[in-house]
């Protein structure tokens, strides 16, 4: 505890953002020695309450009238052989993967309900991890996070409240605090197609003296891609420690992810998907994407008497990197440069390579009271404030043909601003023993201060605020001990991005969502099923167009009126003794009432305007469905299928089917044997685990991604499709050793 309040005050000297992370946490630290100190200790199981309490506040349970799915360690492992996150949930409900490199390594994204990473709240240990001017999540920034991942809740719809973006058709909330009764080392190696190298060691220390843990974790991948040089280098680590009383703990999390991908933005046009469907038209040595997040977590429980729990937490986050690009043939002027004349030419373009730098840094804090006085009422007051302060330059590295001799020469600076402040109340009442209430109130406030020029020299200096109200209620009705029935009605409300204020000439709008949930669960010894009923209902909704800017980024436009409406399905069934299978399936309709679609002209005459109605919202599947079949031929071995089918999804919102991905059913296997030798044979090791996972084992060729744009030139529209074509049958083979 010494070292780590040494460690923040030296680091406190390095900047205000240090300085006020540092003061804070050795305040907070003081309080930990008062109650720590003076506690006994407890058992084990107590502790892993202790850990959960954090996470609670934001979760949700039976009887919050809500869609959600647990995922647990246990199941984490059996798929956890190099992929990153997104594709470990590719079996959940609702939702569809996608990689931009075709293999589940490097960028990767989800969607859940049809709805963009942008509008999926992500937090880790309660605290938000969106990026705060994008909004979306980076897995990239997190290599081989799920090796340190206790338990996931991914909640479908708006959800419970929660800290960080606002949830806007999903949230996703991981839980890091667990740990081991006793000590262990572990190693983890894994190969695969496209020279796929994963490689981590993982150690703790226990329980120590029935107080303190230790955790660490470092992890590297790497792999070359399914398209042509989408390399990835990826790098993390994970350190964790902890001391707990009778009641009460503190704990330090450091971690970071060093990532450098070779860029895969582009897609593969149309025409070379039956030709070349591993096209990458970058060929520039360091077309690259290189970037560090360095995270720090300082969170804490105290009771502080019979019915309340307080569980404040301090988190600071810093990011920085860039993008590098070569490109051709560039106007001086658009970087503000002046020509180059050489005798009597005056030579006005250059081939030039360049970088897109990010420096930010992400800092605040979450809390939640807890209260629970018996077994009729409980209710927590939670909230956060966090603030972001992010820099964006451009700099010019090389160029053909110079006009400046300062070798770091910057086109382009901003700075973006953005406060968040958030406060909820949630309450559970148990009017009898069958029938329960749940009550959710937040409050949140949005501030965003965006100065400077943009890439494209243009002036993006602006601002905004904004005031939420998101109000929540649920209601859940015991059928019996093993099922009930529930409902909920949530409204959630969301600011645009940074990017929706660039890429749109008029302002865009905050966004409204009226999310109806009704559902029923049963859950025996051997079956369990769920169904669950939803209608979300949004007002000036930021759709996607289908869509790119020059970096790859989705561009988004209001729309007055569109819903998503949709029956999820879910079943596990364990058959016989040595077989279980489970499946979900989600039927949809995801509209829009009123789209206006514009193309534009390049011909000099006005853009076309088409007037749709009742359109598809863009990469929004009417049928998802997903399901695992599991085979135990004997002790320690498990063999499984697992299958995934999305129907079509449009490109954009026009409902084109020129402009859509076509259907895809992909199959997988996993094939596991573990030898766990007995303790009193003094074995050399606990377990050791051979795992293979074969995906895509009927090289089914489809895209999972992509998008699309159209525009007159020569009195002609023409529309230019271009994909994100996923890998066909690859394989990951895995060894486990633990001591």
């Amino acid at each position: 505890m010494k070292k780590l309040t040494t460690f923040l005050l030296v680091n406190s000297q390095r900047s205000t953002v240090h300085s006020f992370f540092s003061k804070s946490a050795y305040c907070l630290l003081s309080i930990a020695y008062f109650f720590l100190f003076t506690a006994n200790a407890q058992d084990s199981t107590s502790i892993r309450q202790l850990n959960e309490v954090v996470v609670s506040a934001t979760r949700a349970n039976e009887k919050t009238g809500m869609a959600f799915t647990n995922v647990y360690q246990k199941d984490i492992k059996k798929v956890n052989l190099g992929q990153d996150m997104p594709f470990l949930l590719n079996q959940l409900p609702s939702v569809v993967v996608t990689s931009d490199a075709g293999a589940g390594v490097g960028y990767t994204g989800i969607r859940i309900r049809g709805t963009d990473p942008t509008r999926i709240n992500v937090t880790l240990n309660g605290i938000p991890y969106n990026d705060s001017e994008s909004q979306g999540t980076f897995w990239v920034n997190m290599p081989d996070f799920a090796s340190s991942a206790q338990s996931i809740q991914v909640q479908r719809g708006v959800g419970t409240s929660t800290n960080g973006a606002g949830a806007f058709g999903a949230s996703i909330n991981i839980n890091t605090l667990g740990y081991e009764q006793d000590a262990f080392g572990e190693t983890n190696v894994s190969v695969g197609s496209f020279n796929t190298l994963k490689t981590n060691v993982l150690a703790s220390t226990g329980l120590l003296n029935e107080h303190f843990v230790v955790d660490a974790r470092l992890s590297k991948i790497t792999s070359n891609g399914y398209i042509d040089r989408a390399a990835s280098d990826l790098k993390s680590f994970y350190v964790s420690a902890g001391y707990y009383g009778k009641d009460n703990f503190v704990r330090f999390n450091a971690f970071s992810g060093k990532e450098k991908t070779y860029q895969a933005w582009e897609g593969v046009p149309e025409s070379l998907l039956k030709t070349n469907r591993t096209f990458n038209p970058y060929t520039y040595d360091n077309q690259v994407d290189d970037y560090q997040q360095d995270n720090y977590q300082l969170i804490s429980s105290f009771k502080l008497n019979q019915n309340w729990t307080f569980n404040p937490t301090l988190f600071y986050t810093k990011g920085r990197g860039f993008y590098e690009q070569f490109r051709e043939r560039q106007s001086f002027a658009n970087y503000g440069l002046p020509n180059v004349i050489i005798g009597r030419d005056t030579i006005k373009r250059t081939d030039l390579v360049r970088r897109k730098w990010l420096d930010n840094d992400f800092y605040g804090a979450t809390y939640s009271l807890d209260y629970n006085s018996n077994k009729k009422f409980s209710a927590n007051i939670g909230g956060g404030w966090n603030k972001y302060d992010g820099d964006h330059f451009g700099e010019i590295i090389w160029a053909k043909n110079a006009s400046t001799s300062n070798i770091r020469y910057r086109w382009y600076e901003s700075n973006s601003i953005k406060t968040d402040f958030n406060i909820f109340t949630k309450a559970y009442y148990q009017v009898s023993e069958a029938l329960n209430f749940f009550g959710d109130l937040q409050y949140r406030t949005v501030s965003y201060d965006i100065r400077g020029v943009n890439d494209d020299r243009a002036d993006i200096t602006q601002g905004s605020d904004y005031q939420f109200f998101n109000p929540k209620f649920g209601v859940n009705y015991q059928l019996s001990k093993t099922s009930s029935v529930y409902a909920s009605y949530a409204v959630g409300n969301k600011e645009p991005s940074r990017q929706d204020f660039i890429d749109n000439a008029q302002a865009p709008l905050a966004e409204t969502l009226r999310d109806l949930e009704i559902g029923y669960r049963t859950a025996g010894q051997k079956l369990s099923f769920d169904a669950n009923f939803y209608y979300m209902n949004y007002k000036n909704q930021l759709v996607l167009t289908g869509q790119v800017n020059d970096v790859g980024n989705t561009i988004r436009v209001n729309v007055p009126e569109s819903y998503r409406a949709g029956l999820e399905l879910i079943a596990n069934w364990k058959f016989a003794s040595k077989w279980a299978l489970s499946a979900n399936t989600t039927f949809s309709q995801n509209k829009i009432k009123n789209f206006t679609e514009t193309i534009v002209n390049y011909d000099g005459d006005a853009n076309k305007i088409n007037n749709l109605s009742k359109t598809d919202i863009s990469f929004s599947p009417n049928l998802i469905a997903g399901g695992q079949l599991s085979y135990n031929p004997v002790k320690n071995v498990e063999l499984a299928l697992m299958t995934k089918y999305v129907s079509k999804q449009f490109m954009d919102n026009t409902s084109d089917d020129n402009r859509s991905l076509n259907a895809f059913f992909v199959n997988d296997i996993r094939a596991s044997y573990s030898i766990k030798p007995k303790a009193e044979r003094r074995p050399l090791f606990k377990e050791l685990t051979f795992s293979l996972l074969v995906n895509n084992i009927f090289n089914h060729l489809y895209e999972s991604n992509g998008y699309t744009y159209s525009y007159i030139y020569d009195k002609q529209v023409t529309t230019e499709n271009f994909y994100y074509p996923q890998a066909g049958t690859n394989f990951l083979l895995a060894v486990k050793v633990r001591l």
